[in-house]
């Protein structure tokens, strides 16, 4: 009994010592912190630079030789290190597409970037995106003032996103983990509407949860070949029309068809 004490006694004593030492100790991290936060700084800033060097190079004509200025100060805003594994983090800011775990990935950023410029996003629209992964287009989308709604089909994947949307101050966006093909009707109709993965067809029920005058934009295509990055409108009067805009190449839309 005499040894627990001591013990007790012992590890209480080396608390008090470590909240005394807090003061001195976070001094003594500030400068890394910051050099930290400096580094990812510069690494977004050449990021940018290659995605306005991207959008320069005209990979179809059908696709504006730049991306909106609102767009790409989200870009520069959303840290992307903290949406990929911590062994990956040294490549968060180059312009590739990186493994997230489950058999998915967090998308090119250029490709992030085009995807939401096509969406000619403004500040209070409501959006879908079908395939949270990580949460990085989901976040890009809320630093622009939308009201993000997003679906995976991956539940690992789906809660680890809320928290970590949570932790960085998008609380605001809506997880929901299922099957994304059928959308999200209760909350219907949304001004626009983007997939992260790509199916064999445009799903008629997430056609039917568009605006009139809302935008869509999905791979579509056979899984892990060449697709073709599709913008699907709807006309005020209701009217469909598809565009094929470039090719890509994403994971597949799983789940129901």
């Amino acid at each position: 009994m005499g040894c627990g004490r001591s013990a007790g006694l012992v590890f209480v004593a080396a608390i008090w010592t470590l909240l005394a030492a807090a003061p001195v100790l976070a001094p003594a991290l500030a400068p890394a912190l910051a050099e930290e936060a400096a580094g990812s700084a510069r690494q977004r800033a050449r990021m940018i630079e290659v995605i306005q060097e991207h959008a320069g190079q005209g990979y179809s004509p059908a696709l504006a030789p730049a991306i909106s200025p609102a767009v790409i100060a989200a870009m520069g805003r959303v840290p992307r290190h903290e949406f990929v594994p911590e062994a990956l983090r040294a490549h968060a800011y180059q312009d590739r597409p990186l493994p997230i775990g489950y058999g998915q990935t967090i998308s090119q950023p250029y490709i992030v970037a085009l995807m939401t410029d096509l969406l000619k996003p403004a500040r209070g629209q409501v959006m879908l995106e079908i395939g949270t992964g990580s949460g990085y287009q989901a976040a890009v989308l809320a630093e622009l003032g939308i009201e993000v709604y997003t679906m995976e089909i991956v539940p690992q994947l789906g809660e680890a996103a809320a928290r970590r949307l949570e932790r960085l101050g998008y609380g605001s966006v809506r997880v929901k983990v299922t099957d994304g093909y059928h959308g999200w009707p209760e909350k219907a109709p949304f001004d626009a509407i983007v997939a992260t993965a790509a199916a064999d067809h445009v799903p008629p029920p997430l056609v039917a949860q568009l605006k009139p005058g809302g935008r869509m934009v999905i791979p579509v295509g056979p899984p892990f070949m060449v697709q073709q990055l599709v913008l699907v409108t709807k006309a005020a009067d209701g009217t469909v029309s598809t565009r094929q805009l470039l090719p890509v190449r994403f994971v597949p839309l799983t789940g129901r068809r």
